[in-house]
């Protein structure tokens, strides 16, 4: 089920009735969104739900089970049970989204007539997302900084429609105290609510889809086929594309939470006006690199220890951050481009830089690193570096209005959040039935501007 649908309209409205009607009573209210939630994951194929049900089961048993040996200071089963949920996880992740990689690379390494049989399973959405967001629970439970979640509450937790399956990545020591919560519907900030979704659904329905469609999808599909000009800008374009189609949902699905009472995280924070890798990290997708920091770059010995540790730390984590996106060697050609590139930009004197050139490198390297991820494969990626570097032909997809587009969608990311803030603000001060017919207007608008059909968020695949 998409955001930008018929049928999630229909759904949303059904669901958000039902939350403040049954909000009084916690039992049937956790009741009435744990199946809403479960409904709206099963809408892709109905199995899905069975393996977002073992992971709740599993995640909340184990961690039950640590909280217990921490009380009785056994250690030993502490360390046993984290043990035995993360390996839970990570084989839902094994068998569902690696497996056939590792298969196909170990037949390859071995030899003819050592080859592996191929599971071909078809991923279920947002499979990555769930079961990080179970592993940060089971470990902040063997770190006592979160105490265990009831049943019904974890069960929530996890499956929570507005993120369960592109994010933003929501820990329990966020989630469990806005459960616990009878908020107030009056205090629903609505104008917030009506901005962000509106703006996450012009970057996707509008700026990502028409990149897409006029640009980016012809030229990684036959790079040879275009001009160096057309190659160059569909890189450009696919950077802004899949961060409006990423940052338009997460802008959705705070929205949506908003809506029903609860505040999500932070997760883009105009990543693309970085002056440095570091600098840019923490501002695309927030919730995933300060998962990766916290649960794998620390734990790894972080910043600790001789240079050469924390080189090391940095590639290990951009490596394992890469392999999080996909199966394939272009996502960890993708990752050790970010993981190379932190080392250097930590072994230079980048500040002596003046700020344009230090964002013009930042810039471009993160847009180098995209012909990776967008590419079907290595090869894909070579053809359109190649295309880049001869720059000879004609332009068969560029046209001013796609230029525009690209260059005011890289300035927004300029504007000042305090011009955003006295935007929000202005409309929060609106009466509510004017929100609503701005908020209607808002939705036409969108869908006249939008070419025909919705595709798939970028991020279910992931």
């Amino acid at each position: 089920m998409l955001f930008p649908t018929f049928a999630f309209g229909l759904f949303f409205v059904i669901v958000f009735v039902l939350n403040w009607l049954t909000r009084p009573h916690p039992i049937v209210w956790r009741v009435v969104i744990f199946g809403s939630s479960l409904f709206f994951y099963g809408w892709w194929n109905w199995r899905f739900v069975i393996l977002l049900l073992w992971a709740i089961g599993s995640n909340w048993f184990a961690g039950n089970k640590i909280d217990r040996c921490r009380q009785l200071g056994l250690q030993d089963g502490i360390r046993a049970w984290t043990t035995v949920a993360i390996a839970s996880d990570l084989a839902l992740l094994g068998v569902f989204k690696y497996y056939d990689f590792f298969a196909v690379e170990l037949s390859n390494l071995l030899g003819i007539g050592t080859a592996l049989p191929l599971l071909e399973l078809t991923l279920p959405v947002g499979i990555s997302f769930f079961t990080f967001q179970a592993m940060s629970y089971v470990i902040d439970l063997r770190r006592g900084v979160i105490q265990p979640m009831k049943p019904l509450d974890f069960a929530v937790y996890l499956s929570f429609f507005p993120q369960l399956v592109a994010g933003p990545i929501v820990r329990a020591s966020e989630m469990a105290p806005q459960i616990a919560n009878r908020p107030d519907p009056r205090q629903v900030p609505s104008a917030e609510a009506f901005h962000l979704i509106l703006r996450g659904l012009f970057k996707k329905v509008v700026v990502s889809s028409w990149l897409a469609s006029n640009l980016v999808e012809d030229v990684f599909a036959d790079p040879e086929a275009h001009s160096g000009l057309d190659a160059l800008f569909a890189v450009y374009g696919y950077a802004i594309q899949i961060y409006a189609d990423f940052s338009g949902y997460t802008d959705i699905a705070i929205g949506v939470a908003l809506l029903l009472g609860f505040r999500f995280p932070l997760n883009f924070d105009q990543p693309y006006r970085a002056l440095s890798l570091r600098d840019f990290w923490r501002r695309w997708h927030i919730t995933l690199s300060s998962w990766l920091r916290d649960y794998l770059y620390i734990p790894l010995g972080g910043n600790r220890g001789q240079t050469a540790d924390l080189y090391r730390n940095l590639l290990i984590t951009m490596l394992l951050g890469g392999l999080w996106h996909g199966s394939t060697w272009n996502f960890v050609i993708w990752g050790a481009i970010h993981g190379v590139a932190l080392v250097i930009e930590r072994s230079l004197p980048i500040h002596r830089i003046h700020p344009l050139g230090r964002w013009a490198i930042t810039f471009h390297v993160v847009c180098f690193a995209w012909i990776f991820f967008r590419a079907d494969s290595f090869s894909g990626a070579w053809e359109v570096l190649s295309a880049i570097a001869t720059p000879s032909g004609d332009t068969k997809q560029l046209n001013v209005g796609l230029i525009l587009l690209i260059f005011a969608a890289i300035g927004a990311q300029f504007i000042t959040k305090s011009a955003s803030a006295r935007l929000a603000s202005w409309m929060s001060s609106r009466p509510t039935l004017l929100q609503g017919i701005a908020f209607g207007i808002g939705l036409v608008a969108i869908d006249l501007l939008g070419p025909d059909g919705i595709a798939p968020f970028i991020y279910f695949q992931f």
